[in-house]
C-alpha cells in the first residue's frame, strides 16, 4: 500500500511548503480543526512563524449512520445542513434538533477542554488559514468557513494535505484561496493516505496548543 504521509506532523511539514507566501506576516492566523487538523496546523504555524489556535466544528451524523454527515455545527454558533441527505433519508426536525443539541454540548465541552479560560482569537481583518488533516465530503470545513466568514476576516484560506478533488473544487468558490496539496484518485477516504492515522486524544490536542502558545509568547517577549 502506498502512503503519502507518515503521520499528521509529516503532512503539516509538507503542506507548509505550499504556504510559504504567508510566512513571517504579522497578520496571519493559523486555525486547526480538532482533532486531526491540530497537529497539521501546528507544523504549518511553526514553519510560517504564525500564531496557532483551534476552531471548533462538529459533524451532525445521520442517526444510526453517524459517519454520514447530514450537516455540521461550528463555534458561532453556526449550523450548516446537507439538505440532499436530509431529504433522501427523510430525517425529521426532531432527529436533527436532537443531534444538534448533542453535538453542541460536545463542542462546548471541547472549547473548555482545549482553551480553558483563554479568549478566542481575533479573526476580524486577518488572513486566516484554516487547516484539517484532509477533506472527504467537506461538511465540517463548510461549517467552519460559514462561521468564520461571519467574523469578517480579510482573507480566508483553506489548506489540507490531501482531499477528494471534487470536494476541493466545490469549496473553491467559498474561500479566497484553497490549497489541496494532493488529490489522489480514487480518493477512498482521508486515512488511506496516512501510514499512521490514529485518533488524536483531547489531551494531545491541548498539549500541542499549549506548546504553540508558549512558543509564540516566548517570541513576543524575546
Amino acid at each position: 500500500m502506498m502512503f503519502l504521509f507518515t503521520d499528521r506532523f509529516d503532512a503539516g511539514r509538507y503542506l507548509a511548503t505550499r504556504l510559504g507566501h504567508y510566512a513571517h506576516s504579522p497578520n496571519v492566523l493559523v486555525l486547526g480543526l480538532p482533532r486531526g487538523g491540530v497537529p497539521v496546523a501546528y507544523e504549518v504555524a511553526r514553519a510560517l512563524d504564525a500564531p496557532l489556535d483551534v476552531f471548533l466544528v462538529r459533524k451532525l451524523g445521520v442517526p444510526g449512520q453517524e459517519e454520514l454527515a447530514m450537516g455540521a455545527i461550528a463555534t458561532g454558533p453556526v449550523r450548516v445542513l446537507n439538505h440532499e441527505v436530509i431529504r433522501m433519508l427523510r430525517i425529521t426536525d426532531d432527529e436533527l434538533n436532537r443531534a444538534t443539541e448533542r453535538e453542541m454540548a460536545e463542542l462546548h465541552r471541547r472549547e473548555r477542554e482545549y482553551r480553558g479560560d483563554r479568549p478566542p482569537p481575533q479573526v476580524q481583518g486577518r488572513t486566516v488559514i484554516l487547516i484539517d488533516d484532509g477533506l472527504a465530503t467537506g461538511a465540517s470545513m463548510r461549517a467552519a468557513i460559514t462561521a468564520l466568514r461571519q467574523q469578517d476576516p480579510a482573507r480566508l484560506v483553506v489548506a489540507v494535505p490531501t482531499a477528494a478533488a471534487d470536494t476541493c473544487a466545490e469549496l473553491e468558490a467559498h474561500v479566497d484561496e484553497i490549497i489541496c496539496a494532493t488529490t489522489p484518485e480514487p480518493f477512498l477516504g482521508v486515512g488511506r493516505w496516512y501510514e499512521n492515522f490514529s485518533q488524536m486524544t483531547d489531551a494531545q490536542v491541548r498539549e500541542l496548543l499549549q506548546r504553540a502558545w508558549r512558543e509564540q509568547e516566548a517570541k513576543v517577549h524575546s
